[in-house]
């Protein structure tokens, strides 16, 4: 075979260039289709790459974790705040065509004074290219009704001004009716995937219901309730039950069926539905296959993507209500508790030692002297002949020793001493007359002994 294919080899060789076009090289025409397919495959790839230039614009209060929720998807730690209107983004990669990009990631300040900047986020030629979410702290869920509805109006009042052509909003307000009706359950498939719609069930599509998508931005719209760590600080400190859990829930679910929102309850301290959010994300914005259900089991890891939620399910919630009616005020049930006012005592401020003392020294050298010695008695004394007058009594040792009117820190000293060394002289043995322990009335043992001649 080898001598054979050498020999073929040389005669094509030999015969000219004419003969080797006629007789090309079967190994020649190998590569040849192997280039052609790979240029085949390259410009498939490049006709089906994932597109640019869609946008997430993130709304919500000062200090519900927008920034910090986007960091995290973008899987950096270490950022920097910024204010007005800051740009991130996190990286969309696709594995079956061996694709990634970027998608924009727009966070708007949450003062008001800022919303101008939308329009840089989101110009009119982008408008369906982008998608709203909202962040909302659960560690002060007072506020969260208004909240929810201050930057929908926001939103609503942005796309108003672009004045978008009516056909074209037309056309983003119906494909989002019909992305939620077309919604089915994933999972209930065989293999976990998606259940697929049948041709009949696919032409005939549901009616939404009374409240449902009534404020139609025609953009899609992702509620992400942050730090959704602190309801158990909720619990303990406010004494909040699973029936205000509940009832918050209600009513932020009846908001996402108005606008045909998802609901995502995520924790970034506990690392809680970060994947699911991204995944969701991914899956609205460029079409990527999503599987998870949605979940209302956890009372801090709720999803509910859009288009599952209806009433009924909603009314569920209501039947652990015990304290609180369905028909209740938000603001009424979800008060805010009183701000605890922190009393501060005032600091006393230690002066110097040294300081200290000199000021004393000044203040005991602008005293008069006083002479030292044993001061004069003037408490009255025991009548003459009693054994009282041999020692001073027990309240003059007294009143010698306590200060007297007019008398100096030195003066007291003094006596206080003085009266110490009389004490100790005038104390003799238990056989002196003048013995501290003479009392009258009382008999010395020593005078009882009687000696025998």
């Amino acid at each position: 075979m080898a001598t054979s294919g050498r020999s073929a080899l040389l005669s094509s060789t030999s015969t000219g260039p004419k003969s080797t076009l006629e007789n090309s090289n079967p190994e020649e025409d190998d590569g040849q289709d192997l280039w052609s397919t790979i240029l085949s495959e390259v410009s498939t790839h490049s006709r089906s790459k994932l597109p640019s230039g869609k946008n997430v614009l993130v709304m919500g209060e000062v200090g519900s974790g927008k920034t910090t929720l986007v960091a995290k998807l973008q899987g950096i730690e270490e950022y920097m705040k910024g204010r007005g209107l800051e740009y991130l983004y996190f990286s969309v990669h696709d594995d079956d065509i061996d694709d990634h990009t970027r998608c924009n990631a727009w966070v708007l300040d949450g003062d008001l004074y800022h919303k101008g900047l939308q329009g840089v986020a989101v110009p009119v030629d982008s408008i369906g290219n982008t998608l709203l979410l909202i962040t909302l702290d659960m560690s002060r869920p007072w506020n969260a009704l208004d909240s929810l509805q201050k930057w929908a109006a926001v939103a609503r009042e942005h796309i108003d001004k672009l004045r978008v052509a009516p056909e074209t909003l037309r056309e983003l307000e119906h494909r989002l009716v019909k992305q939620f009706q077309e919604y089915t359950e994933p999972g209930s498939g065989e293999d976990g995937t998606l259940q697929r719609r049948s041709e009949d069930e696919e032409s005939v599509l549901l009616p939404l219901g009374d409240n449902t998508l009534t404020h139609n931005l025609g953009i899609p719209v992702v509620v992400v309730c942050t730090k959704c760590d602190a309801i158990s600080t909720l619990e303990k400190e406010h004494d909040y039950r699973d029936e205000h859990l509940d009832f918050i829930q209600s009513h932020i679910r009846r908001f996402c069926l108005q606008y045909g929102a998802s609901l995502v309850y995520t924790s970034v301290k506990e690392m809680k539905n970060l994947d699911i959010l991204y995944k969701y994300l991914v899956h609205r914005l460029y079409g990527f296959p999503f599987h998870c259900p949605a979940q209302v089991v956890e009372r801090d890891a709720v999803f509910i993507p859009s288009g599952w939620d209806n009433e009924k399910k909603i009314a569920i919630l209501h039947e652990n209500f015990q304290t609180v009616k369905a028909d209740d005020s938000f603001e009424d049930v979800v008060v805010k508790p009183p701000v605890r006012k922190i009393v501060h005592e005032k600091e006393i401020q230690a002066e110097d030692d040294q300081v200290f003392l000199v000021k004393l020294q000044s203040l005991l050298a602008k005293q008069p002297a006083v002479t030292a010695g044993r001061p004069v008695d003037t408490t009255s004394r025991a009548p003459t002949g009693s054994p009282r007058t041999s020692n001073r009594s027990a309240a003059a040792n007294v009143a010698n020793a306590m200060p007297q009117s007019g008398q100096t820190s030195e003066g007291v000293l003094a006596n206080f001493f003085n009266s110490l060394l009389t004490k100790k002289a005038g104390t003799g043995g238990p056989g002196t007359p003048g013995g501290g322990n003479n009392t009258p009335g009382t008999v010395r043992k020593s005078d009882m002994n009687i000696t025998h001649g």
